[in-house]
């Protein structure tokens, strides 16, 4: 069952209200406590222009629980505004990005993970407490599985509310298992919830990807076809995202931009 609104949990680093310099302050604590040694999760944000976000989306990462040493890497894909001094007082590694492009900000961030697992995430959007345990435990329980990903709700920041979300979210779940039989399963792995082995990312050339296809889905269907394994949809509640939906409405607003999201789908190769 999806949420109606946004839980509590999500409202607590959510919110527009929010004392920055206490979260900033609350985040490199929790990240100390994150980050236990060599890391064997690197979570890989990229970044351009987001000092209205990033603090937010760090604190509800650092706050993660799991026993696992995980680091955070942002890459600051060109940055204008003060997100890489944010990331730098979070206590969290900033690298520079200067070839601008969400592929290029990705590979960087591959390459420079330590990790034994990379997880994509965003700038824009809110982790549950569980995800880091969720989207990793099936990779390293099962040798069977190249690549996690999982659900996402939206957090309205236009005028389309929750409530309507409620129910557009549903249908976006139907077309996904549509996907997997008209499409193909790849099209349906989102860059900003979603985790695989680093060296097998490596060895398939990165994000690297062609064009008319995305780098997100792209490196899914080059893991499945080397052979690494299947993909695995993560369905637990306990890993549900939240994004913003400003990509919605960059597009137009929710019905201009579904068409619009449609019509991508059906041209994916």
């Amino acid at each position: 069952m999806r949420p109606i609104s946004i839980p509590h949990h999500i409202l607590k680093f959510w919110s527009p209200s929010k004392d920055t310099q206490s979260l900033i302050e609350d985040t490199r604590r929790a990240y100390r406590e994150l980050l236990k040694g060599e890391p064997e999760v690197s979570i890989v944000i990229p970044a351009y222009n987001e000092e209205e976000n990033i603090v937010q989306t760090l604190a509800s990462l650092a706050h993660n629980k799991t026993e696992r040493s995980v680091e955070i890497v942002v890459v600051n894909n060109n940055s204008k505004d003060n997100t890489e001094a944010l990331v730098k007082a979070c206590g969290i590694s900033c690298i520079l990005e200067t070839t601008q492009g969400i592929t290029p900000a990705r590979n960087c961030g591959l390459a420079q993970a330590r990790g034994k697992y990379i997880l994509n995430a965003d700038a824009d959007t809110i982790y549950p407490s569980d995800w880091i345990e969720e989207m990793i435990r099936p990779l390293a329980t099962n040798n069977n599985v190249a690549i996690t990903y999982g659900r996402f709700s939206f957090i309205p920041i236009g005028n389309t509310g929750r409530f309507t979300y409620f129910f557009y979210e549903y249908f976006a779940d139907f077309t996904r298992r549509l996907n997997k039989y008209i499409k193909d399963e790849a099209v349906n792995v989102y860059g900003f919830n979603s985790g695989f082995r680093r060296d097998q990312g490596l060895e398939v050339d990165s994000f690297n990807h062609p064009p008319g296809t995305n780098e997100d889905g792209y490196l899914a269907l080059k893991l499945r076809n080397k052979g690494f394994g299947k993909l695995h949809y993560v369905t637990n509640t306990k890993a549900l995202v939240w994004t913003t939906d400003r990509r919605i409405q960059i597009d137009g607003g929710l019905w201009k931009g579904t068409s619009k999201r449609i019509k991508r789908v059906l041209l994916r190769r």
